[in-house]
């Protein structure tokens, strides 16, 4: 980053407000001249001019830049902010920039995740000034890696310069950290005595969720994939859509006394739907049942998405470019997760041994698949099972159902297609979870 454009950002953005300024007092001062006689006129222009004067020294750049580090202790710059709990708490807010991947989604998983304000609203102007990146880089990461030379290049002397300096960093700070009556908060007893837990509802991560969702619903990509679904034609990208999203307001009327990024989001946070999936249970084992890929309930689930599959491979011919074989790819994955919900719901354990009936037609690599619970008091079925065989097989007759389906769309597909599904990263793994699941709840 060169920190003339940072400089030159920092410059043009106090240049800006002083105009503004200008002109709301350019517009005033038209209306009062307009409401005085011509004998008072002369004394008016005067105070007129003086206080114009004034105020263009204030937005010279050092005087506000002053000014503004001045300021600086009326905003905190955090990740989590207390308002969205309750406007009117007075608990702190923190920044996080702890980066951890658990497997959860949180704002510890965001790789730069958006920076909020919160505090006084008239001095938000700071928090712009700081949070503003040009070319990567903005003062805000400047102050937190110790980089003052921005700030110097502008400053007279170092003393002046030492004041920006701490001036500006009472943003990034937060003092003593405290609840408040409005606060959630969650006692734990610990000992003799109890630790207070003070959840904070993550600015950064709605943020994150806000920029995701602006971008599949509305940039300039999705509308194109939103026509070519109206013109029923194929596009390269799939149409994401969020089926039963809320949304909460926070703020009312005054968002920005909330936080910063809260009012650019117009008080708004979406809520995606959290409720569980409604699967079609099967009353008794399936007994009849020949195979998991016949006629049935995978068939029934996986009907759109064949066609949509279908339909991307027979428009795109002979193309075979990354992006067919990428959506190609992630259809293939949709077609995928069925088969294992589907299996998981049949390996149940008060079904245990199903698979031994007499009238049970299943073919017997997929009873070792769909029937786990059977090699708890089958030994001979325990050890077949253990081989772990019979996993290429059912393998395979993902990869055979698949290209039958792909056969009688007349489309050519053969050993090489049948290989490259029946080795799908997606397969292997579901296959791999779902086995480990249930050696768990074998030995407990």
């Amino acid at each position: 980053m060169l920190h003339e454009g940072l400089t030159e950002f920092i410059i043009s953005y106090i240049a800006g407000r002083r105009q503004v300024k200008l002109d709301s007092f350019d517009k005033d001062t038209a209306k009062r001249l307009s409401a005085v006689t011509e004998g008072e006129r002369p004394e008016l222009e005067v105070k007129i001019s003086q206080d114009r004067c004034e105020l263009e020294r204030r937005y010279e750049t050092r005087a506000w830049l002053t000014d503004a580090a001045k300021r600086a202790e009326q905003i905190s710059l955090v990740t989590h902010a207390a308002k969205y709990t309750h406007g009117d708490s007075k608990s702190s807010s923190i920044f996080s920039n702890m980066g951890v991947n658990d497997g959860y989604l949180s704002t510890s998983t965001l790789i730069k995740p958006a920076v909020d304000a919160v505090g006084n609203a008239a001095a938000l102007d700071i928090a712009k000034l700081l949070q503003t990146e040009i070319d990567g880089d903005s003062l805000l990461s400047c102050l937190q890696r110790g980089d003052y030379l921005v700030l110097k290049e502008l400053s007279e002397n170092d003393e002046q310069l030492a004041l920006w300096i701490q001036g500006f960093s009472r943003a990034l700070t937060t003092t003593q950290p405290m609840s408040h009556k409005l606060a959630k908060q969650v006692y734990v007893p610990v000992g003799d005595s109890y630790h207070l837990l003070n959840p904070l509802f993550s600015s950064s991560l709605a943020q994150a969720l806000h920029q995701r969702i602006i971008a599949l619903r509305f940039s300039e990509d999705s509308k194109a994939v939103w026509t070519a679904r109206r013109d029923k034609k194929w596009h390269a990208d799939p149409l994401v859509i969020f089926p039963q999203m809320a949304v909460m307001n926070f703020g009312g009327t005054k968002p920005q006394n909330i936080s910063a990024l809260n009012s650019s989001r117009g008080g708004r946070v979406w809520l995606l739907s959290s409720a569980s999936p409604q699967w079609e249970t099967q009353d008794k084992p399936p007994v009849a049942l020949k195979t998991l890929f016949g006629q049935g309930p995978y068939e029934r689930a996986t009907r759109m998405l064949r066609r949509r599959l279908i339909q991307l491979l027979v428009s795109a011919g002979e193309s075979n470019n990354y992006a067919i074989r990428q959506q190609r790819d992630r259809y293939i994955d949709e077609l995928i997760d069925p088969l294992f919900n589907i299996a998981a719901d049949i390996q149940r354990r008060e079904w245990a041994g199903w698979t031994a009936d007499e009238k049970c037609q299943l073919k017997h690599h997929q009873q070792l698949w769909l029937d786990p619970w059977r090699a708890k008091n089958d030994e001979a079925f325990f050890n077949e099972r253990e081989k772990g065989d019979w996993q290429v097989m059912v393998a395979d007759d993902f990869a055979l159902w698949l290209n039958s389906h792909l056969h009688r769309a007349e489309l050519r597909v053969g050993q090489t297609e049948r290989r490259e599904w029946q080795t799908q990263p997606l397969f292997k793994r579901r296959l791999h979870e779902m086995e480990q699941a249930i050696r768990r709840c074998r030995d407990e």
